[in-house]
């Protein structure tokens, strides 16, 4: 059986949480593999709705492992914050359902004052961090003086790096006359926590690797989406980590062939938070319908997302870059009622036609769409779980997308309930 990677292929917000928990009934094994307390997964089940931002959106499934991989940077009060939050909504959480890899870095309260530090000297040249603290812990891991969980359970080294983190970035925050920390402080606040993050560490490729050779079926999570890889995105305005599917192998420890199927996961139209080139935003009432009826605020900090048509020529891109192998459409629904729908199929830029959005910040920022014009539909998509139950020409809109992206559509999502959902094929059954 196959192993899936799931990975946004838009800017995030793309319904990443309730596919992923939807196909974890197919698995037995769910990893988080980057990113960290900055993703919003969203999870509907019957009544009752689940915010997640650090686990594996499995982890609300009984008897299924739930693995926090090394690729995952995790601020520990966090984490424990959630795992709380759902207990109190009848999840079971235990070292024997969750394993968080012992090599993960940790975020300590000193990156989000950093985080926020910057993003206010930035005035209006802000990125849009969530503020955080992913991107200046990320920063400490490369730069090799990042604290991590396995650091916890040794003293001497643990203060060690504590004092070289402290020194390192008192002098930033000092710079920013932002207020420093104290070393005494930070050494107990994270001794304290250690006490209860220490049990579920674990060695997450070793465990991954057993669960292989067992014949078990593994799925990858990602966070955040391929144009906000640091590498790939629309830099400067991306996330701090490598989000396309490739990532998964080298953020929870598995060689590249355990990824056996990419499922790729994209809105029927577009959103995005924060700044940075959006060619397909609409500043109308078009924008302010999709926004509206998509609930478009983000569950990590609550912040009205721009929106606009589907951009084939990003989302083809996109998928090339991280390998996809088929797509789940979502949110189909929040087009219904719109008498005529666009889709962006390329980009004009000094005069000429391209077909991908270019790397250049001022080139992004010049593209213009250009857009293919679609009848609408007046009925209701929403709950629909077959093709028999969609309108002919929301039929005709998914596949003409199919043929613009290059992929075709495997999983049609029309609400937020887990259940409806139209499957054209099984990423699981992938040869």
């Amino acid at each position: 059986m196959a192993n899936v990677v799931v990975v946004g292929v838009q800017w995030g917000d793309e319904g990443k949480g309730k596919i992923v928990d939807w196909l974890s009934s197919r698995a037995d094994v769910v990893v988080r593999f980057q990113g960290g307390h900055n993703a919003g997964h969203t999870l509907v089940i019957g009544d009752i709705e689940y915010k997640l931002s650090l686990l594996p959106s499995g982890v609300v499934r009984p008897g299924k492992l739930s693995i926090i991989g090394n690729g995952v940077v995790v601020d520990p009060w966090a984490l424990l914050s959630e795992i709380d939050a759902i207990r109190a909504k009848g999840v079971t959480v235990t070292p024997e359902s969750l394993v968080l890899a012992e090599n993960a870095t940790l975020i300590l309260p000193m990156h989000g004052a950093l985080d926020r530090a910057r993003e206010a000297a930035r005035g209006a040249g802000k990125i849009g961090t969530t503020g955080r603290g992913i991107g200046p812990a990320y920063e400490d891991k490369v730069a090799r003086r990042a604290l991590r969980v396995c650091d916890l359970a040794e003293p001497r080294v643990l203060a060690r790096k504590i004092d070289d983190l402290v020194f390192h970035h008192n002098a930033l925050l000092r710079g920013y006359g932002a207020p420093e920390f104290d070393r005494d402080e930070v050494l107990r606040s994270v001794t304290e926590v250690a006490e209860r993050i220490l049990p579920y560490a674990g060695i997450a490729w070793a465990r991954l690797d057993a669960e292989r050779k067992a014949g078990k079926r593994i799925l990858f999570e990602g966070a955040q989406a391929a144009m906000l890889d640091v590498d790939h995105g629309t830099y400067p305005y991306v996330t701090s980590s490598n989000t396309v599917a490739a990532q998964a192998a080298t953020g929870s420890g598995v060689g590249m062939g355990a990824l056996n199927y990419v499922l790729g996961i994209t809105k029927a139209y577009t959103t995005r938070v924060g700044a940075g080139p959006f060619p397909t935003e609409q500043l109308s009432e078009v924008g302010q319908y999709l926004g509206e009826k998509g609930r478009e605020f983000g569950t990590v900090t609550g912040r009205k997302r721009r929106c606009g048509w589907f951009d084939a020529a990003m989302v083809r891109q996109a998928l090339k870059i991280s390998g996809v192998d088929g797509v789940a459409l979502t949110k189909l629904d929040v087009l219904d009622g719109l008498p005529e729908i666009q889709v962006c199929v390329g980009y004009r830029l000094n005069g000429g036609r391209i077909d991908y959005l270019p790397a250049g910040e001022e080139a992004q920022a010049a593209v213009e769409p250009i857009y293919e014009t679609f009848e609408g539909w007046s009925e209701s998509t929403r709950g629909a779980r077959s093709w028999a139950q969609l309108p002919a020409t929301a039929i005709k809109y998914v596949r003409r997308i199919e043929e613009l992206i290059e992929r075709p559509v495997t999983l049609l999502s029309t609400s937020p309930e887990r259940d409806d959902t139209v499957l054209m094929s099984d990423p699981f059954e992938a040869r």
